[in-house]
């Protein structure tokens, strides 16, 4: 799963992977070390002209029919299910977005204590990517959202977790983004992930509070 995750670098840095008019280059965006389910998150998708742009939404999808504000948790969508879900199906089809980060966090027991310890998860040098992602507008609510894809984990990321964010690789943006590409490509194109690429590092048990806002402390304990 995916259930934080960080926009630490400037807005110009996390937006270098994507095709932007300078109208969505500039933006005046603080730091953020702890981005929470529920909270407005930047995506990336295609308008109408087919034009590479920047929406706001909020972090836990709101499908297009709902009637109230969904309790189950739709912060992640999985692959197994995201082309069959009522939930996910629609967006799936035609609203597939990218979600700029730098790092996710995943927890895991400490066997002395029996805390949890949280693990921030970063491409080598902290390099920015995009989470594959689902976008959808309800009218009747007035609310625009997002969701992150996930994906049963492989290494590193198995080696604490048994799922995964799926990170994609920017060769596939232009297809995973395209409304017309055909739906049997879709999970294919999900498996042009960087995943594998990924390293991992303990930061201090702060960030495991939503209300914890800073950069976390690191802890010489990687993987």
């Amino acid at each position: 799963m995916c259930g934080r995750f960080t926009q630490m670098m400037s807005w110009r840095e996390l937006v270098g992977l994507y095709r932007l008019t300078d109208k969505f280059l500039i933006r005046n965006t603080e730091a953020r070390y702890n981005v929470a389910p529920t909270q407005t998150v930047p995506f990336v998708r295609l308008d109408d002209e087919g034009n590479q742009v920047v929406d706001d939404g909020r972090w836990w999808l709101v499908p297009h029919w709902a009637k109230e504000m969904p309790k189950a948790a739709m912060f992640n969508a999985r692959i197994e299910t995201v082309d069959s879900s009522p939930a996910f199906r629609d967006a799936f089809k035609v609203r597939r977005c990218l979600i700029p980060a730098d790092g996710f966090y995943e927890w895991t027991k400490n066997e002395e204590d029996g805390g949890k310890d949280p693990w921030l998860i970063q491409m080598p040098g902290g390099a920015p990517y995009a989470f594959a992602g689902l976008w959808a507008h309800n009218s009747k609510l007035d609310v625009t959202s997002c969701t992150i894809i996930t994906a049963p984990s492989i290494a590193p990321i198995s080696q604490i977790h048994d799922r995964m964010p799926i990170i994609l690789d920017p060769e596939v943006f232009d297809g995973w983004l395209n409304p017309n590409t055909p739906a049997e490509n879709l999970k294919g194109i999900l498996g042009h992930h960087l995943d594998g690429q990924m390293q991992m590092h303990r930061v201090s048990r702060d960030i495991n509070s939503s209300r914890f806002t800073e950069r976390p402390a690191p802890i010489v304990n990687s993987l």
